[in-house]
């Protein structure tokens, strides 16, 4: 016997309208009837949440941490109003989210299923910020952001170049009860060393030519919120010591005189390249370098932790379809270990971009195959010096392998016989829920899919029972 995935709905004290009775044939459905949410299980495939409202409630928020990366789909009702690009973004802060009109046809598996042996992901560590925390090495940093979320205290973020820093730092921030305020980002190398104490703690009308009027600065613009200061490492001595005062004093002296303005602001700073080489070569104080190193954060580079390979590159592969305008597209199960044998020497921003660039040349394609990618194998046939070469053949944990292909499966007969009629029918309604699910649910690319016409597609999926034959014709 088949067993159905399970989809969990949460309605918010809405009446369902017996709609879990016409999903029954897809899914099996349990539901969760009070006003307010609770935590779906852990083992469900899909979490139904009635939208109510522009916001999630609170009480999903407050549960950002244990809620794992499940596929949520937003339900609405016929005749409520899309959710706005806005609203649909705090809503994808909980994790993997789709909205759709909830009506007698099943919602289809649309997003990334969750292996039941892969660890279960937080919103914290996963799509909220682009992170993934299923490798040790970055438990350890999500656990560290956790810590110093709930704290003022400085935090120092180490790490190659495109490792994710920034988007830690702002974990850290929305982590925080201070997530509501002010999240200031300077980028210290990209600022003239002339300009970039006027830049951070501002200036009073007349400090020098062209100040026409009092600019609070970064620090002050901040206040109560959350300052990142990256590429801190190549911040000039005279910034350095205003920016010691700051952390010592908790006050900012502006430009050109004036009294000292109180700050109450948490500072997290990030390098790429050692701080304490620069202490010992005198390029950087000592004394602001601990300061700094308060709560150390150091991010492993991409290629020690393949294992979340596949999941970054499933969030990268919906969001740029998203901001190019295009239709959801899905990997193939083949791409996952391509990917995780690469080097990335440009860590998860390389990863990023190589996504994109499938994506965007890959035309109308629903599907990414190992060819969209062939580029990666041809930039890295020489690895430049210092960066690690390709490996060759990368283990793939079991949790990313492949399914096995149906095209040649093998199916012993058993002494008692078996009915070959339902077994055929169990393949046919397994490759096409496979199909729908590859390409979010649009009949007529899963029916290219499989080589079938869009109306025998339809017929099978009303033979199988896939979905109310009223409804069949009518549907995309």
């Amino acid at each position: 016997m088949t067993t159905l995935p399970r989809l969990h709905w949460s309605t918010l004290g809405d009446d369902t309208g017996g709609l879990e009775h016409r999903w029954a044939s897809l899914w099996d459905v349990t539901v969760d009837r009070s006003a307010s949410p609770a935590l779906a299980p852990r083992d469900v495939d899909l979490w139904v949440i009635r939208a109510k409202g522009a916001w999630p409630p609170p009480e999903l928020n407050r549960m950002m941490a244990e809620v794992g990366a499940l596929p949520i789909l937003l339900g609405l009702k016929p005749g409520d109003a899309p959710l706005d690009p806005k609203a649909l973004a705090e809503w994808g802060s909980l994790g993997s989210v789709r909205w759709g009109i909830l009506g007698p046809e099943p919602p289809m598996p649309g997003l990334r299923p969750r292996s039941g042996t892969t660890t279960q992901l937080s919103a914290s560590q996963a799509l909220a910020f682009g992170l993934v925390g299923a490798s040790p090495a970055m438990q350890e940093v999500l656990a560290r952001a956790r810590a110093a979320a709930a704290t003022r205290a400085t935090v120092l973020l180490l790490g190659e170049s495109g490792t994710g820093k920034e988007v830690i730092a702002r974990a850290i921030h929305r982590m925080s009860a201070e997530a509501a305020q002010p999240f200031v980002a300077v980028h210290c190398g990209a600022i003239p060393e002339n300009l970039l104490e006027s830049e951070l703690f501002g200036y009073n009308k007349g400090a020098f030519t062209d100040a026409r009027k009092d600019t609070p600065g970064k620090f002050r613009e901040a206040h109560g919120g959350t300052i990142f200061l990256d590429e801190v490492g190549t911040m000039p001595l005279g910034a350095q010591v205003r920016l010691l005062r700051v952390l010592q004093e908790r006050e900012v002296q502006p430009l050109g005189g004036g009294a000292p303005v109180k700050v109450e602001v948490r500072v997290v700073t990030a390098s790429n390249v050692d701080l304490w080489k620069k202490v010992q070569d005198g390029s950087f104080r000592e004394d602001l370098f601990y300061r700094l190193e308060v709560v150390p954060i150091t991010l492993p580079p991409l290629r020690a932790r393949r294992e979340e390979i596949p999941f970054l590159a499933q969030h990268f592969l919906n969001r740029k379809a998203r901001e190019h305008g295009l239709y959801p597209k899905a990997l193939h199960p083949s791409v996952d270990p391509v990917l995780m044998a690469q080097p990335w020497p440009g860590n998860v921003r390389q990863l990023e971009n190589a996504i994109e660039r499938a994506i965007v040349l890959s035309s109308t394609r629903p599907v990414l195959t190992r060819e969209d990618f062939a580029f990666l194998a041809e930039r890295m046939e020489e690895a430049p010096a210092g960066h690690p070469a390709p490996v060759a053949a990368a283990p793939v944990p079991s949790a990313f392998e492949p399914p096995p292909s149906t095209a040649g499966f093998s199916l012993d007969l058993p002494a008692e016989g078996l009915d070959l009629n339902q077994v055929v029918s169990d393949m046919e309604k397994t490759l096409m829920l496979q199909s729908l699910a590859i390409t979010r649910g649009n009949k007529k690319r899963a029916a290219d899919l499989l080589g079938l016409k869009r109306t025998t597609f339809l017929e099978k999926m009303k033979r199988l029972d896939l979905e109310d034959g009223e409804n069949v014709e009518a549907t995309e």
